[in-house]
Protein backbone atom coordinates (compact mmCIF):
# COMPACT_ATOMS: atom_id res chain seq x y z
CA UNK A 1 0.00 0.00 0.00
CA UNK A 2 1.57 3.48 -1.00
CA UNK A 3 2.49 5.88 1.30
CA UNK A 4 -1.38 7.61 1.97
CA UNK A 5 -1.59 11.33 4.17
CA UNK A 6 -4.08 12.19 6.60
CA UNK A 7 -4.14 15.36 9.26
CA UNK A 8 -5.48 13.08 11.71
CA UNK A 9 -5.27 9.35 12.72
CA UNK A 10 -7.55 7.69 15.32
CA UNK A 11 -6.60 4.63 16.97
CA UNK A 12 -9.62 2.16 18.29
CA UNK A 13 -13.44 3.33 17.14
CA UNK A 14 -14.99 3.11 20.58
CA UNK A 15 -17.18 5.93 21.72
CA UNK A 16 -13.85 7.87 22.85
CA UNK A 17 -12.33 7.29 18.87
CA UNK A 18 -15.68 7.95 17.38
CA UNK A 19 -16.30 11.07 19.02
CA UNK A 20 -13.24 12.42 18.72
CA UNK A 21 -12.74 11.63 14.97
CA UNK A 22 -16.08 13.46 14.65
CA UNK A 23 -15.52 16.37 15.93
CA UNK A 24 -11.61 16.65 14.18
CA UNK A 25 -13.87 16.03 11.03
CA UNK A 26 -16.66 18.32 11.43
CA UNK A 27 -13.53 21.13 11.94
CA UNK A 28 -12.28 20.61 8.48
CA UNK A 29 -9.51 18.11 8.70
CA UNK A 30 -9.04 14.80 7.05
CA UNK A 31 -9.63 12.08 9.23
CA UNK A 32 -8.54 7.97 9.32
CA UNK A 33 -9.78 6.08 11.75
CA UNK A 34 -8.05 2.32 12.62
CA UNK A 35 -10.23 -0.32 14.42
CA UNK A 36 -8.83 -3.44 15.03
CA UNK A 37 -11.68 -5.53 15.33
CA UNK A 38 -14.23 -6.69 12.44
CA UNK A 39 -16.81 -3.19 13.43
CA UNK A 40 -17.34 -1.00 16.59
CA UNK A 41 -19.11 -2.20 19.66
CA UNK A 42 -17.55 -6.18 19.71
CA UNK A 43 -16.16 -7.33 21.65
CA UNK A 44 -18.92 -5.73 24.51
CA UNK A 45 -16.05 -4.80 27.40
CA UNK A 46 -18.93 -2.99 29.42
CA UNK A 47 -21.70 -2.91 31.93
CA UNK A 48 -23.49 -0.60 29.05
CA UNK A 49 -25.50 1.78 31.94
CA UNK A 50 -24.99 5.07 30.52
CA UNK A 51 -26.98 8.33 32.14
CA UNK A 52 -28.87 10.10 29.85
CA UNK A 53 -28.17 14.10 30.66
CA UNK A 54 -26.74 15.43 27.95
CA UNK A 55 -26.43 12.67 26.11
CA UNK A 56 -28.24 14.15 23.33
CA UNK A 57 -25.63 16.69 22.94
CA UNK A 58 -23.55 13.94 21.16
CA UNK A 59 -26.28 11.34 19.52
CA UNK A 60 -30.13 11.16 19.02
CA UNK A 61 -31.33 8.91 21.31
CA UNK A 62 -32.61 5.91 19.43
CA UNK A 63 -35.08 2.71 21.37
CA UNK A 64 -32.84 0.65 18.75
CA UNK A 65 -30.02 0.69 21.00
CA UNK A 66 -31.66 1.11 24.27
CA UNK A 67 -32.38 -1.94 26.08
CA UNK A 68 -33.95 -0.55 29.54
CA UNK A 69 -34.63 2.40 30.53
CA UNK A 70 -33.73 3.73 34.40
CA UNK A 71 -35.04 6.07 37.03
CA UNK A 72 -34.07 3.93 39.99
CA UNK A 73 -31.07 2.88 41.42
CA UNK A 74 -30.89 0.46 44.06
CA UNK A 75 -27.19 0.15 47.21
CA UNK A 76 -27.13 -2.89 49.35
CA UNK A 77 -24.91 -3.10 51.84
CA UNK A 78 -23.21 -5.99 53.74
CA UNK A 79 -26.29 -6.38 56.03
CA UNK A 80 -29.10 -6.43 53.42
CA UNK A 81 -30.13 -2.72 54.51
CA UNK A 82 -31.28 -0.59 51.23
CA UNK A 83 -30.99 2.42 49.98
CA UNK A 84 -32.90 3.72 46.96
CA UNK A 85 -32.37 6.62 44.86
CA UNK A 86 -34.88 8.24 42.24
CA UNK A 87 -33.80 10.15 39.74
CA UNK A 88 -35.72 12.82 37.32
CA UNK A 89 -32.85 12.53 34.74
CA UNK A 90 -33.12 8.77 33.15
CA UNK A 91 -30.52 6.38 32.74
CA UNK A 92 -29.92 3.86 29.95
CA UNK A 93 -29.09 0.34 29.57
CA UNK A 94 -28.06 0.34 26.22
CA UNK A 95 -27.49 -2.26 23.31
CA UNK A 96 -23.38 -1.23 22.89
CA UNK A 97 -22.85 -2.74 19.75
CA UNK A 98 -25.62 -0.38 18.30
CA UNK A 99 -24.77 2.52 20.01
CA UNK A 100 -21.23 2.18 19.09
CA UNK A 101 -21.78 1.26 15.57
CA UNK A 102 -24.26 4.68 16.00
CA UNK A 103 -21.59 6.78 17.09
CA UNK A 104 -19.29 5.40 13.95
CA UNK A 105 -21.53 6.22 11.44
CA UNK A 106 -22.05 9.98 12.80
CA UNK A 107 -18.27 10.35 12.43
CA UNK A 108 -18.48 8.47 9.26
CA UNK A 109 -21.12 11.03 8.38
CA UNK A 110 -18.82 13.71 8.51
CA UNK A 111 -16.33 12.70 6.53
CA UNK A 112 -14.13 10.08 8.67
CA UNK A 113 -12.61 7.34 6.53
CA UNK A 114 -13.16 4.45 8.71
CA UNK A 115 -11.37 0.80 8.39
CA UNK A 116 -11.48 -2.39 10.07
CA UNK A 117 -9.85 -5.44 11.02
CA UNK A 118 -6.46 -3.04 11.44
CA UNK A 119 -4.22 -3.46 13.79
CA UNK A 120 -1.82 -0.85 14.53
CA UNK A 121 2.13 -2.40 15.33
CA UNK A 122 3.95 0.77 15.53
CA UNK A 123 4.38 4.52 15.72
CA UNK A 124 7.27 6.13 13.68
CA UNK A 125 8.45 9.65 13.57
CA UNK A 126 9.17 11.59 10.85
CA UNK A 127 11.91 14.22 10.28
CA UNK A 128 8.84 16.89 8.97
CA UNK A 129 7.23 16.99 11.77
CA UNK A 130 4.29 14.04 11.17
CA UNK A 131 4.45 10.42 12.09
CA UNK A 132 3.65 7.56 10.06
CA UNK A 133 1.20 4.80 11.58
CA UNK A 134 1.85 1.11 10.71
CA UNK A 135 -0.77 -1.14 10.87
CA UNK A 136 -1.35 -5.11 9.15
CA UNK A 137 -4.38 -5.85 8.11
CA UNK A 138 -5.65 -9.10 6.17
CA UNK A 139 -1.74 -10.21 6.45
CA UNK A 140 -0.92 -6.55 4.87
CA UNK A 141 1.55 -4.09 6.27
CA UNK A 142 0.10 -0.38 5.70
CA UNK A 143 1.62 3.03 6.68
CA UNK A 144 -0.04 5.85 7.23
CA UNK A 145 1.14 9.27 7.28
CA UNK A 146 -0.18 12.18 9.84
CA UNK A 147 0.10 15.13 11.61
CA UNK A 148 -1.43 14.12 14.73
CA UNK A 149 -2.12 10.92 16.41
CA UNK A 150 -5.52 10.07 18.68
CA UNK A 151 -4.70 7.19 21.26
CA UNK A 152 -8.43 5.92 21.78
CA UNK A 153 -7.45 1.97 22.30
CA UNK A 154 -8.37 1.58 25.75
CA UNK A 155 -6.61 0.69 29.30
CA UNK A 156 -3.91 -1.80 27.64
CA UNK A 157 -3.16 1.28 24.91
CA UNK A 158 0.05 0.68 23.15
CA UNK A 159 -0.28 4.21 21.50
CA UNK A 160 0.67 5.87 24.91
CA UNK A 161 3.90 4.48 25.54
CA UNK A 162 4.92 4.32 22.16
CA UNK A 163 5.22 7.64 22.04
CA UNK A 164 6.79 7.65 25.46
CA UNK A 165 3.86 8.37 28.36
CA UNK A 166 3.54 6.25 31.24
CA UNK A 167 0.48 4.91 31.11
CA UNK A 168 0.90 2.11 33.56
CA UNK A 169 -1.24 1.86 37.29
CA UNK A 170 -1.35 0.44 40.45
CA UNK A 171 -2.55 -2.49 41.39
CA UNK A 172 -5.23 -1.16 43.49
CA UNK A 173 -6.38 1.45 40.70
CA UNK A 174 -7.18 -1.11 38.30
CA UNK A 175 -10.75 -2.80 39.15
CA UNK A 176 -10.74 -6.61 37.84
CA UNK A 177 -13.87 -7.17 36.30
CA UNK A 178 -16.37 -10.05 35.12
CA UNK A 179 -19.72 -10.02 33.79
CA UNK A 180 -22.45 -12.41 32.68
CA UNK A 181 -25.36 -11.53 30.47
CA UNK A 182 -28.02 -13.93 32.11
CA UNK A 183 -31.20 -15.07 31.70
CA UNK A 184 -34.86 -16.80 32.85
CA UNK A 185 -34.84 -13.85 35.98
CA UNK A 186 -36.93 -11.52 37.39
CA UNK A 187 -35.82 -8.21 37.39
CA UNK A 188 -37.41 -4.88 37.52
CA UNK A 189 -36.12 -3.42 33.95
CA UNK A 190 -36.37 0.25 35.43
CA UNK A 191 -33.92 -0.38 38.63
CA UNK A 192 -30.10 -0.70 38.86
CA UNK A 193 -28.83 -2.58 42.05
CA UNK A 194 -25.34 -2.72 43.62
CA UNK A 195 -24.12 -4.68 45.85
CA UNK A 196 -21.16 -3.60 48.29
CA UNK A 197 -19.43 -5.24 51.10
CA UNK A 198 -16.43 -8.07 51.57
CA UNK A 199 -18.55 -10.78 51.00
CA UNK A 200 -19.92 -9.28 48.05
CA UNK A 201 -16.76 -7.88 46.55
CA UNK A 202 -14.02 -6.11 48.18
CA UNK A 203 -12.71 -3.08 47.34
CA UNK A 204 -16.14 -2.65 44.51
CA UNK A 205 -19.34 -3.92 44.33
CA UNK A 206 -21.35 -6.44 42.48
CA UNK A 207 -23.93 -4.79 39.77
CA UNK A 208 -27.23 -5.74 38.53
CA UNK A 209 -28.00 -3.66 34.94
CA UNK A 210 -31.51 -5.26 33.72
CA UNK A 211 -31.94 -5.34 30.08
CA UNK A 212 -35.67 -6.77 30.17
CA UNK A 213 -37.74 -7.88 32.66
CA UNK A 214 -36.14 -11.59 32.19
CA UNK A 215 -32.40 -10.67 31.56
CA UNK A 216 -29.51 -8.44 33.21
CA UNK A 217 -26.43 -7.56 33.12
CA UNK A 218 -24.83 -9.24 35.90
CA UNK A 219 -20.96 -7.99 36.63
CA UNK A 220 -18.52 -8.07 39.93
CA UNK A 221 -15.31 -5.02 39.59
CA UNK A 222 -12.64 -5.96 42.69
CA UNK A 223 -9.62 -3.46 43.17
CA UNK A 224 -6.64 -5.49 41.66
CA UNK A 225 -4.97 -5.66 44.95
CA UNK A 226 -7.58 -8.09 46.36
CA UNK A 227 -7.69 -10.01 43.07
CA UNK A 228 -4.44 -12.20 44.65
CA UNK A 229 -6.99 -13.58 47.39
CA UNK A 230 -10.01 -14.67 45.59
CA UNK A 231 -10.72 -14.23 41.62
CA UNK A 232 -13.46 -11.74 40.90
CA UNK A 233 -15.74 -14.58 38.99
CA UNK A 234 -15.53 -16.85 42.20
CA UNK A 235 -17.30 -14.26 44.19
CA UNK A 236 -19.62 -13.14 40.93
CA UNK A 237 -20.15 -17.34 40.86
CA UNK A 238 -21.17 -17.43 44.52
CA UNK A 239 -23.78 -14.29 44.05
CA UNK A 240 -24.89 -15.83 41.16
CA UNK A 241 -25.96 -19.16 42.66
CA UNK A 242 -27.55 -17.72 45.83
CA UNK A 243 -29.99 -14.84 44.23
CA UNK A 244 -30.37 -16.03 40.68
CA UNK A 245 -30.00 -20.16 40.95
CA UNK A 246 -32.17 -20.82 37.77
CA UNK A 247 -29.96 -17.98 35.63
CA UNK A 248 -28.88 -19.44 32.43
CA UNK A 249 -25.39 -17.60 31.07
CA UNK A 250 -25.31 -16.21 27.48
CA UNK A 251 -22.22 -13.84 27.69
CA UNK A 252 -19.58 -13.15 29.25
CA UNK A 253 -17.07 -10.35 29.46
CA UNK A 254 -13.58 -10.05 31.59
CA UNK A 255 -12.28 -6.30 32.17
CA UNK A 256 -9.53 -4.70 33.46
CA UNK A 257 -11.04 -0.94 34.24
CA UNK A 258 -8.96 1.96 35.45
CA UNK A 259 -10.43 3.43 38.73
CA UNK A 260 -7.17 6.07 38.84
CA UNK A 261 -7.37 9.87 38.42
CA UNK A 262 -6.52 11.20 34.70
CA UNK A 263 -3.05 10.54 33.42
CA UNK A 264 -0.34 13.24 34.54
CA UNK A 265 0.53 13.55 31.15
CA UNK A 266 -2.48 13.02 28.29
CA UNK A 267 -0.61 15.05 25.32
CA UNK A 268 3.11 15.62 23.84
CA UNK A 269 4.05 15.98 20.37
CA UNK A 270 1.99 14.64 17.72
CA UNK A 271 -0.67 12.80 20.21
CA UNK A 272 -3.56 12.83 22.22
CA UNK A 273 -5.27 10.25 24.60
CA UNK A 274 -8.66 9.82 25.44
CA UNK A 275 -11.38 8.02 27.22
CA UNK A 276 -9.90 4.60 28.71
CA UNK A 277 -6.60 5.39 27.58
CA UNK A 278 -6.14 8.56 29.50
CA UNK A 279 -7.83 7.34 32.35
CA UNK A 280 -10.33 9.16 31.90
CA UNK A 281 -13.08 7.05 33.95
CA UNK A 282 -15.17 7.66 37.05
CA UNK A 283 -12.86 6.12 39.91
CA UNK A 284 -15.75 5.14 41.80
CA UNK A 285 -18.41 3.77 39.54
CA UNK A 286 -16.01 2.63 36.71
CA UNK A 287 -18.38 4.54 34.06
CA UNK A 288 -16.45 5.85 30.70
CA UNK A 289 -19.07 6.04 28.25
CA UNK A 290 -19.81 9.66 28.83
CA UNK A 291 -16.68 10.30 29.87
CA UNK A 292 -15.00 9.93 26.77
CA UNK A 293 -17.85 11.54 24.48
CA UNK A 294 -17.08 14.34 26.62
CA UNK A 295 -13.13 14.47 26.13
CA UNK A 296 -13.60 13.13 22.64
CA UNK A 297 -15.18 16.22 21.80
CA UNK A 298 -12.60 18.81 23.23
CA UNK A 299 -9.49 16.34 22.40
CA UNK A 300 -11.25 16.24 18.47
CA UNK A 301 -11.58 20.45 18.33
CA UNK A 302 -8.23 20.94 19.74
CA UNK A 303 -6.30 18.95 17.22
CA UNK A 304 -8.63 20.34 14.51
CA UNK A 305 -7.34 23.87 15.68
CA UNK A 306 -3.58 22.83 15.80
CA UNK A 307 -3.77 21.09 12.68
CA UNK A 308 -5.12 24.24 10.74
CA UNK A 309 -2.71 26.39 12.48
CA UNK A 310 0.42 24.20 11.29
CA UNK A 311 1.18 23.59 14.65
CA UNK A 312 1.10 19.95 16.74
CA UNK A 313 3.42 19.95 19.23
CA UNK A 314 2.49 19.58 22.63
CA UNK A 315 2.39 23.39 23.45
CA UNK A 316 -0.54 23.59 20.61
CA UNK A 317 -2.45 20.66 22.49
CA UNK A 318 -2.51 22.15 26.01
CA UNK A 319 -6.18 23.38 25.85
CA UNK A 320 -7.06 19.46 25.78
CA UNK A 321 -6.04 19.31 29.58
CA UNK A 322 -6.90 22.30 30.82
CA UNK A 323 -10.10 22.28 29.23
CA UNK A 324 -10.83 18.56 30.29
CA UNK A 325 -9.49 19.52 33.41
CA UNK A 326 -12.44 21.88 34.29
CA UNK A 327 -15.21 19.42 32.68
CA UNK A 328 -14.72 16.61 34.83
CA UNK A 329 -10.46 16.50 36.09
CA UNK A 330 -11.25 18.00 39.51
CA UNK A 331 -14.52 16.05 39.91
CA UNK A 332 -12.81 12.29 39.24
CA UNK A 333 -9.79 13.40 41.30
CA UNK A 334 -12.77 13.97 44.29
CA UNK A 335 -14.04 10.61 43.48
CA UNK A 336 -10.81 8.89 43.66
CA UNK A 337 -10.59 10.66 47.11
CA UNK A 338 -13.90 9.06 48.16
CA UNK A 339 -12.85 5.72 46.42
CA UNK A 340 -10.04 5.19 49.15
CA UNK A 341 -12.19 5.93 51.79
CA UNK A 342 -14.80 2.85 50.53
CA UNK A 343 -12.18 0.85 49.30
CA UNK A 344 -11.09 0.90 53.01
CA UNK A 345 -14.01 1.33 55.31
CA UNK A 346 -15.26 -2.06 57.20
CA UNK A 347 -18.48 -3.91 56.88
CA UNK A 348 -19.69 -1.94 59.51
CA UNK A 349 -19.08 1.30 58.27
CA UNK A 350 -21.06 1.08 55.02
CA UNK A 351 -23.70 0.00 57.12
CA UNK A 352 -23.64 3.07 59.50
CA UNK A 353 -23.56 5.22 56.18
CA UNK A 354 -26.75 3.44 55.41
CA UNK A 355 -28.66 4.07 58.66
CA UNK A 356 -27.84 7.77 58.49
CA UNK A 357 -28.67 8.14 54.78
CA UNK A 358 -31.66 5.87 55.10
CA UNK A 359 -34.38 8.32 56.37
CA UNK A 360 -33.83 10.63 53.29
CA UNK A 361 -36.84 10.21 50.76
CA UNK A 362 -35.65 8.49 47.34
CA UNK A 363 -36.50 11.60 45.33
CA UNK A 364 -34.36 13.58 47.72
CA UNK A 365 -31.13 11.38 47.89
CA UNK A 366 -29.02 11.58 45.73
CA UNK A 367 -25.03 10.29 45.64
CA UNK A 368 -24.31 13.72 46.75
CA UNK A 369 -25.98 13.43 50.64
CA UNK A 370 -23.95 9.37 50.40
CA UNK A 371 -20.74 11.16 49.50
CA UNK A 372 -21.03 13.89 52.47
CA UNK A 373 -21.76 10.93 55.32
CA UNK A 374 -18.30 9.05 53.72
CA UNK A 375 -16.03 12.16 54.20
CA UNK A 376 -17.65 13.53 57.34
CA UNK A 377 -15.04 14.44 59.90
CA UNK A 378 -12.80 14.98 57.25
CA UNK A 379 -12.30 18.56 56.60
CA UNK A 380 -9.48 18.31 53.54
CA UNK A 381 -12.65 15.88 51.67
CA UNK A 382 -14.88 18.40 52.29
CA UNK A 383 -13.47 21.22 50.89
CA UNK A 384 -12.61 18.80 47.66
CA UNK A 385 -16.31 18.12 47.18
CA UNK A 386 -16.99 21.94 47.39
CA UNK A 387 -14.07 22.68 44.70
CA UNK A 388 -15.29 19.83 42.88
CA UNK A 389 -18.89 21.19 42.65
CA UNK A 390 -17.67 24.79 41.62
CA UNK A 391 -15.44 23.44 39.25
CA UNK A 392 -17.26 20.65 37.21
CA UNK A 393 -20.21 21.40 34.80
CA UNK A 394 -21.57 17.82 35.29
CA UNK A 395 -23.41 17.21 38.65
CA UNK A 396 -22.81 14.32 40.84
Amino acid sequence: MAMTDYDVVVVGAGPAGSVTARYAAENGISVLMLERDREPGIPVRCAEGISGGGLEEFIKIDKRWIASEIDTARLYTPSGNRLEMKSEVRGYILERRLFDAELCNIACRAGVMMNTKANVTGIERNSDRTVTVIFRKMGVTHRVRCRVVIGADGIESRVGRWFGLKTNLKLEDISTSVQYTINNIDVEDNVISFFFGTNYAPGGYIWIFPKSKRSANVGLGIAGCFAHEKPAQEYLDEFIRTRFPDASISYTVYAGIPIATTMKQIITDNLLLVGDAAHQVNPITGGGIKQAMIAGRIAGEVAAEAVSKGDCSERAFRAYPQKWEKALGSKHRFMYSIKEKVLNASDERLDKIAEMCNSIPPEKFALTELFKQVIKGDPKLIAEMAKAFVVSKVPF
